[in-house]
């Protein structure tokens, strides 16, 4: 049975995944609670937050300027251990700063996360910057 729940915690983390990056795109931040335990922490170059509020108040300060983001991630690997895991991911996100132009940003983003009684949470983010572009032309 033991193969069986890896597979389901590992589908739960992927999940939780898309949803962080839904969450910061669609501005979900009533759902925080469905994705971050309440005392989650954020560490990140531009600052250190803990707890859902801080994590919101840092999430709008960062993207709520752009018209649109578009944040997608990919190479992600699990390592479940029982009741909590580590997830690294590769974020790639697209800025749109007004109809003519856009931003392309890299992140490595390391989740921590732990199995509550509502599911698996993430209770730490490191985001590791890796590159960001200046303002690109549109041509689409």
């Amino acid at each position: 049975m033991t193969g069986l729940q890896d597979l389901i915690d590992r589908a739960e983390l992927t999940d939780l995944v898309a949803r962080h990056s839904l969450w910061i795109d669609e501005r979900q931040y009533d759902e925080s609670d469905r994705i971050f335990t309440e005392d989650v922490v954020l560490t990140s170059r531009h600052g250190d937050a803990q707890g859902i509020a801080a994590l919101i108040e840092t999430a709008k300060a960062r993207h709520d300027k752009y018209v649109r983001t578009l944040h997608t991630k990919s190479n992600l690997v699990i390592e479940l251990h029982g009741d909590t895991a580590t997830v690294r991911a590769h974020d790639t996100a697209v800025y749109v700063l007004d109809d003519k132009t856009e931003a392309i940003a890299a992140a490595v983003h390391r989740y921590e996360a732990r199995r509550t009684s509502k599911g698996w949470r993430f209770n730490h983010l490191e985001v590791e910057p890796v590159a960001l572009t200046t303002p690109l032309t549109r041509a689409l």
